[in-house]
């Protein structure tokens, strides 16, 4: 039973959410369900030309950009965390592992050419 009478949301849409569940138990993303993965990929390329229009001409769309930014770090196979490990190794020689080599091999880069070979394992405070 969906309750929608005196809710502020009254829409077929919430029919479809529940739906999803019930049709899968364990459903964790909404949008790995048929219904709502077809939504996505026909809409998707239209949202990122709205989204990138709207920061071109400075409307901010923070809901709609950050929503579609988490959609793509959920779905991507690779996540762009290894440019947070490059940071963090910038700024204080954290070292980090490279998509290339085995795990656990992990790599210091002199990003600026200067300050020699500073490690994380080298600091006194």
């Amino acid at each position: 039973m969906l309750w929608r009478e005196g809710c502020i949301i009254r829409s077929r849409f919430l029919g479809n959410i529940r739906d999803a569940y019930e049709a899968n138990l364990d459903l964790v993303f909404l949008g790995s369900d048929e219904y709502f993965k077809g939504i996505l990929e026909n809409t998707l390329g239209d949202w990122r030309k709205v989204v990138a229009k709207a920061i071109e001409v400075g409307i901010p769309m923070p809901c709609m950009a950050s929503a579609i930014t988490f959609l793509d770090g959920y779905t991507s196979e690779k996540v762009p965390a290894n440019l947070l490990q490059a940071q963090r190794d910038y700024f204080g020689a954290h070292t980090y592992e490279r998509t290339d080599k085995p795990r656990g091999e992990f790599f210091h880069t002199n990003w600026t050419g200067r300050g020699g070979n500073t490690a994380s394992t080298t600091y006194d405070v």
